[in-house]
This record gives structure tokens, C-alpha cells and sequence, in this order.
């Protein structure tokens, strides 16, 4: 009988992923989702997880003993202040906690490199957790007390500090999905410098990352992340020469803020040593975005 894994936030920009991923590794795939039906999933059960009646009712439904929970106030722009990030560490205590009681077993829960303190280069899972925003606060409060709590609750929890991805479908707002769009319709597109580095994955690693974290029963807080760290300016010009359009790009328009850190990399040991490492190089990556409205890369 295949493992019953029930999943948040399945239609979001990791979880469109994760749900392929899951079913590719023979979970049966339970989405909860306000829309009638998640695509890929093999039940869909209507759930508004801000509502704790609602979700309560749904962990009863599903009988999953395996979660992957991605969910969250994901609006791109205003998430790092808004005051909803509370609302969902409340909400993600409560989904955790019905979980466990309805017999969960295994989760793994969307931390961020938010959560750490970024005046250190390179982040580890011991260095210090000093988040600067709501966001990064909110996150870092919901895994530091599912980890704490998971010997009580009955559950393996395995935290996953995702870093900075990107995937197909990036909604305009975020970096990749203004300068797709702008390549696209033959727009000029005002950029920064771009010399600040960071730690960049494809959203199917981070998707194959948060289902080998579940299958190995993975335990405690985890980079997901490449391990390296290149600069911003190096993501905007591949994706600008793979769409034939280098000539829209103004690098040095816009002003990056003054508290915009250097340099944000991941140690991703801790992920290696249980077996996994990313397989998608920059450039493939970034092709496989342009395909997804339309445009055929030049490789």
C-alpha cells in the first residue's frame, strides 16, 4: 500500500514540484487546498488552514501519517513585513499538532535562510538564528518549536531552510519572473548591480530535497540550498543571453538597499550526508524557465 503523505501549499512555485516529486517516488499524494482540485494530486480536500475547525476536519479526512507543509503568506512583495506571517506560525502549530494527533508519523516543514543571521558569509545550521524581518521571525519560531516539540508530539520533523530558489512559473514581483516577463514583451529591464552572491536552486532540487528529507525520516533543521553562491548579476545576464536579449538588461538602474548583504551562501553538509545533492546546472535551470512561457532558449 503506498505511504499516504498529505501536502500544504501544493499549488505554489516548490509545491507544484514537490507534488510531481512525491508521486514520482510512489506516495499517494493528498493536497489541501482552497481550490476544488490540485493538480497532480490524487485527492484534493478543501481546507482553509487560517480556519482551525477547518483544518482539523480535513487531518481527519486525509489519514496521512507523512506531511510535507509548504504553505504560507507568499504575496512576493510586503512578505517579509506582513502581519499574516503571524496568522500561519499559529496556523502551522495547529496543523502539526492534528496531524500527530490523527496518527502523522513523518513531516517536513518550509523553514527559509531568513530565519539565520546574516552578517555571517556562510550558514550553517548552528549559526546563530537572528532573522531581521517578521518572516525570517515567524519561520524561525515555527521550526524552533516543532523540532523542540516533535519527541512529545510523536513525530520525526525535519525543518527545511530553503535558500533562494527559483523555478517556472515565478509570479511577477520576484526577481526572475519581472525579467522574464520583461524579455519576453521586449521590455528594458532596470536591474541592480547585481554583485551581491547568492545560493541559488532550482525549484526541482529543492522539490527532490524536501521529499528525500521525508523518506529518510530526516530529523532537525536543514540547508536547502546548492552550497554555492553566485552573483545576482550572473542570473539576469544567462537568462538574458539564453533569451537572445542581453540588450534589455540596464545592470546598476536600480539601488540595491544599503542593508543588502554581500554574500548569503548555505553549508549544505548536513543535506549531503544523508545522501542528496542538487542535479540541475544554472543554465539549464534558467532554460527550463523560459520554456515554461513560451520562449526557447539559445544554447
Amino acid at each position: 500500500m503506498k505511504k499516504r503523505v498529505l501536502i500544504t501549499g501544493g499549488t505554489g512555485l516548490i509545491g507544484r514540484r514537490t507534488v510531481l516529486a512525491l508521486k514520482q517516488a510512489g506516495y499517494y499524494v493528498i493536497a489541501l487546498s482552497r481550490a476544488a482540485a490540485q493538480d497532480g494530486a490524487d485527492l484534493t480536500i478543501q481546507c482553509d488552514l487560517l480556519d482551525d475547525r477547518s483544518t482539523t476536519h480535513a487531518i481527519a479526512q486525509a489519514e496521512a501519517t507523512h506531511l510535507v507543509h509548504l504553505a504560507w503568506h507568499d504575496a512576493p512583495q510586503g512578505r517579509w513585513t506582513a502581519a499574516e506571517n503571524v496568522d500561519w506560525a499559529a496556523a502551522s502549530l495547529h496543523l502539526v499538532r492534528q496531524f500527530a494527533a490523527y496518527g502523522g508519523r513523518h513531516m517536513v516543514g518550509a523553514g527559509s535562510c531568513a530565519e539565520y543571521d546574516w552578517s555571517y558569509e556562510v550558514l550553517t545550521e548552528t549559526t546563530p538564528l537572528n532573522p531581521s524581518t517578521l518572516y525570517g521571525k515567524a519561520k524561525a519560531a515555527t521550526g524552533t518549536l516543532l523540532t523542540q516539540a516533535a519527541t512529545d508530539l510523536g513525530l520525526t520533523v525535519a525543518w527545511a531552510r530553503i535558500f533562494f530558489c527559483y523555478g517556472p512559473g515565478e509570479p511577477r514581483g520576484r526577481l526572475l519572473g519581472d525579467l522574464i516577463h520583461g524579455l519576453r514583451i521586449g521590455e528594458t529591464v532596470a536591474c541592480t548591480d547585481g554583485l551581491q552572491r547568492r545560493d541559488f536552486l532550482h525549484t526541482d532540487d529543492i522539490a527532490a530535497a524536501l521529499v528525500h528529507l521525508l523518506s529518510q525520516g530526516a530529523e532537525g533543521p536543514f540547508n536547502v540550498a546548492s552550497g554555492s553562491a553566485i552573483q545576482v548579476r550572473e542570473l539576469i545576464e544567462t537568462t538574458a543571453e539564453l533569451a537572445g536579449r542581453p540588450d534589455l538588461i540596464e545592470l546598476g538602474a536600480r539601488a540595491r538597499p544599503a542593508d543588502d548583504p554581500p554574500i548569503l551562501r548555505a553549508n549544505v553538509e548536513r543535506l549531503a550526508a544523508i545522501g542528496f545533492r542538487p542535479q540541475i546546472e544554472l543554465e539549464d535551470g534558467l532554460a527550463d524557465c523560459l520554456r515554461a512561457v513560451g520562449m526557447e532558449p539559445i544554447l
